[in-house]
């Protein structure tokens, strides 16, 4: 058997390869090219910042193997906020790194997006999110209180061996050691430094050298609030809204409102943003209640009902990366910087921790093609590339929804509407203004894989 293979030019020994058309053999190929590719390098890591950003990139670069410590400027860790989205772009990489049996029962699944007028609640748009955008995109659209995402990154981290440093404020970047300078005096030094430093990175500057970009004002703000579900069950008025996990946003002139239950559906969130051009030095938290109420008075009034039962809120100026940055890498190419300090941007698209994720899940792929010191110049630039062009296309998509959603009642508010009606009555449509609906906006956003995008960059590179 064997020679009569062998007198059709065919050897059993060097089974890979065939003459008819076949895949059977494909696994030996890959048996074989695992064999011999060099093994990734390895580096010493500091992560500035443990905010949601810096924790998700301490993750992906453990879990590839790299010896990660995180620095904290703050004595304790603790997210500042409330509610937050995990659409499935985020979702899809974060339980695939094992974060769903921390999160628990924690999160929320909304079961779809209701769009509604501003002076009546009358729905204008909607988006179904279940079924669909796990079957579509493969993974849910979750919505959760910061403090418990924070946590569970967290914990993450800390099982996966990342240490993670309280109390250790960066006060100086030096990129070509690379090494940082802590409040106290001490230096640490890794292999590379990453940036996550939020929206006043120090290191932003460094990066930049003499480009000063920092963010900037949208003329946009927010107003953040919980309210105590069990404020609202016994009011008809309100009760209705706790029927189902959903989100539901007013949307009308110069200002909108967003809400959804968090906390395994104990706390209501709500985000209540508006067009406002002073100064935020001259905001009074004393006062911020009544400005609130003032902002929304006119609304539809089961609406003002919910508002009316917030006790406490904080005000908050929304800020959006300057799209001029040239690079996130520094000269050196040992320190980077990603996150806000690279693309802060206003929530209307729900997605800026979406995009920190998504970087750290970038840079540990491209990483991990890293065999050799020589190649580390082009990982980090084929990351840079990737993720300035993605989360900038986000920053803009964000801001498109701050027009679309503020229009005047008028001819632009009416063309709008009537082009979310077929949402609204079920019917077909290839295209609508709702951002979360329409079917290419819809694609880019959820459907993306930022492992997958690098891995596709450095095939079509090679």
């Amino acid at each position: 058997m064997f020679q009569y293979h062998q007198a059709f030019g065919f050897s059993l020994t060097q089974l890979q390869t065939a003459s008819y058309p076949t895949r059977s053999l494909e696994f030996l190929q890959k048996l074989d090219q695992a064999g011999t590719k060099p093994s990734p390098l390895l580096f010493k890591v500091i992560v500035v910042g443990a905010g949601l950003g810096g924790l998700a990139t301490a993750i992906a670069l453990a879990r590839k193997g790299h010896v990660v410590t995180v620095l904290e400027q703050a004595p304790a860790l603790g997210e500042v906020g409330a509610g937050i989205q995990v659409p499935p772009n985020s979702a899809k990489l974060l339980l695939k790194w094992g974060l769903g049996p921390l999160l628990g029962d924690r999160v929320v699944e909304p079961e779809g997006i209701t769009f509604r007028r501003w002076s009546n609640g009358k729905p204008i748009g909607y988006t179904k999110l279940q079924p669909d955008f796990r079957s579509s995109f493969g993974a849910p659209y979750y919505v959760v209180h910061r403090a418990h995402l924070h946590d569970a990154l967290h914990q993450l981290a800390l099982q996966l061996g990342v240490d993670v440093k309280v109390n250790h404020k960066v006060i100086e970047y030096n990129e070509d050691g690379p090494s940082v300078k802590v409040e106290d005096g001490t230096v640490l030094s890794a292999d590379l430094i990453i940036a996550a430093d939020g929206v006043k990175s120090l290191a932003r500057d460094h990066i930049l050298r003499h480009e000063k970009k920092d963010p900037i004002r949208t003329g946009f703000a927010a107003y953040r609030a919980t309210v105590d579900v069990e404020k609202m069950r016994d009011d008809p008025d309100t009760a209705w809204l706790l029927e189902k996990p959903a989100l539901n946003i007013w949307i009308g002139p110069e200002r909108h409102v967003m809400t959804y239950t968090i906390a395994s559906g104990k706390s209501f969130n709500m985000v209540l943003s508006h067009i406002d051009h002073s100064d935020p030095s001259t905001w009074r938290p004393e006062t911020a209640i009544d400005d609130m109420r003032a902002y929304f008075e006119g609304w539809d009034p089961k609406l003002s009902k919910v508002i009316s039962k917030i006790n406490k809120t904080l005000k908050w100026p929304l800020m959006s990366g300057d799209a001029s940055i040239s690079h996130w890498v520094s000269q050196s190419g040992k320190l980077l910087m990603l996150g806000d300090a690279a693309h802060a941007m206003v929530p209307y698209m729900s997605q800026g921790a979406a995009m920190a994720v998504e970087d750290g899940a970038a840079l540990a792929t491209s990483l991990s093609h890293v065999t050799d010191l020589s190649d580390l110049p082009k990982a980090l630039s084929i990351f840079e590339a990737e993720r300035m062009k993605r989360s900038g296309q986000m920053q803009e998509a964000s801001l498109v929804n701050g027009k679309i959603w503020h229009f005047e009642d008028g001819p632009e508010q009416q063309a709008r509407d009537e082009a979310m009606r077929p949402e609204v009555e079920g019917r077909h449509f290839i295209q609508s203004p709702n951002q979360w609906s329409d079917p290419v906006t819809q694609a880019w956003a959820y459907g993306y894989d930022a492992e997958e995008e690098i891995e596709k960059q450095w095939k079509q590179s090679k």
